[in-house]
């Protein structure tokens, strides 16, 4: 799919929303002989109180538990039959789904789908099984060093905000949610206002558009809740360092970082080309090639952006021997200050460009990628026709550019340190 004639975009992509609300996208894939879903609803974590954390993660896996229609083992015996794969899971903002078959199974799929979707019916030994795994799965993250310094950080730069908890919830809140929070949950937040479905593969426009009318078409929930809207950030003052002590382990791990850009910010790709050089090209761009080759300090080194719907993290991560703790950070730092204070070189420049431009048609090599990303162009309200638009606007991203992006959305002075590892005495 390397051709960007054929790139999804507005001449190919069929985009329509139903009455109820539903919005449906296709992108058909002739002479492919299955069928990729993916979509979205606006239920997430948002919604929950700090008492009721990982309430929308409990509600989105539990789905699939049974329905009014199907039990639990009918809707595996119906995937398993016909190897077709059907999934939920939730974040801060939405409640995502992904579902692929073959095409002749399109029906049945999305028949499960909608039937889990709109009418669950909870069963309370399967939930309580579920919640066990759920409670392993902390415990497991309690006792890793990279997962808790990550957490740590969060905490750290979100204090008082949803974006500091876990969305799968804690230790202390998941043990206490209930049946009736779960139902509670799904009459509040699932329905059909803002919920998007993509179709990628072998089914025409009309095709999936009468498939969604057949089965969500006549869905309405009278008292379905926006979720609501994103607290402001009180924004990160000094160093805020915490060390998360970890006495039985071996390695330390350090997560650093600070609030960035929203994906809606006209910035944002300029700000992610920044990463791209300070943590991601080659072998994890400046920060890896310092902290981790120059200096052998770390096991890795990098940095990611995770821009969202909200001000997603800028994080910078690296593992590292206890003893190599200041040294690695001052390290991070010292990369910092450089992408702050340094034009970045054209030629250096140009290579991240190059790679940014080169990964495009890899993520659209398969049906699931395509899908990602047009849920995406909705989401984030980028036009249809962004994926073609995507070379130029990076290609027109100049040194200063990246630099201004560096000075606005990171700082050595204003900037979370998390460990998580042994005390070095």
């Amino acid at each position: 799919m390397t051709d960007s004639h054929n790139y999804p975009s507005s001449a190919n992509i069929h985009r329509e929303t139903l009455p109820n609300g539903i919005t449906v996208l296709v992108f058909e894939r002739p002479g492919s002989q299955s069928v990729t879903i993916e979509g979205y609803l606006p239920a997430g974590a948002l919604a929950e109180t700090p008492e009721l954390s990982g309430l929308a993660n409990y509600t989105a896996v539990s789905l699939m538990r049974g329905s009014q229609q199907y039990s639990f083992d009918d809707i595996y015996e119906k995937l398993e039959s016909v190897g077709a794969e059907l999934g939920f899971s939730s974040g801060y903002h939405l409640t995502s789904f992904s579902a692929q078959s073959l095409a002749e199974d399109a029906d049945l799929v999305l028949d499960l789908l909608a039937d889990v979707m709109r009418q669950p019916v909870f069963p309370e030994p399967l939930l309580n099984q579920l919640k066990g795994q759920i409670i392993t799965g902390l415990q497991m993250r309690a006792n890793d060093t990279q997962q808790m310094a990550s957490r740590t950080l969060r905490e750290l730069i979100y204090p008082n905000h949803p974006y500091g908890r876990s969305q799968t919830g804690s230790l202390q809140t998941v043990p206490a949610l209930s049946i009736a929070d779960v139902q509670q949950f799904h009459t509040n937040y699932y329905g059909p206002n803002g919920l998007v479905i993509c179709f990628v593969g072998a089914l025409t426009p009309a095709q999936a558009v009468a498939k969604v009318n057949q089965t969500l078409g006549d869905w309405n929930n009278q008292a379905q809740k926006s979720l609501p809207p994103l607290p402001e950030l009180e924004m990160i003052n000094g160093r805020l360092h915490h060390h998360h002590v970890m006495p039985d382990k071996y390695q330390s791990d350090i997560a650093l970082g600070r609030p960035g850009p929203n994906r809606a910010a006209p910035d944002y790709l300029a700000a992610s080309l920044m990463n791209t050089v300070l943590g991601v090209f080659g072998m994890m761009g400046r920060i890896g090639k310092n902290v981790r080759e120059a200096q052998g300090l770390a096991y890795y080194a990098y940095s990611s952006l995770q821009g969202g719907l909200g001000p997603g993290a800028w994080l910078a991560a690296a593992g590292v021997s206890p003893e190599k703790v200041d040294q690695a950070t001052n390290s991070i730092l010292d990369e910092i200050a450089r992408i702050q204070n340094e034009l970045v070189p054209p030629e250096e420049l140009a290579d991240s460009q190059a790679y940014r431009i080169g990964s495009l048609p890899v993520g659209l090599e398969t049906s699931s990628g395509i899908a990602g990303v047009i849920t995406d162009m909705e989401l984030y309200d980028w036009g249809l026709d962004y994926l073609l638009e995507f070379p130029d606007l990076v290609r027109a991203i100049t040194p200063a550019d990246v630099q201004a992006a560096a000075q606005k959305y990171l700082s050595t002075e204003h900037v979370g340190i998390a460990v998580a590892g042994p005390k070095v005495e």
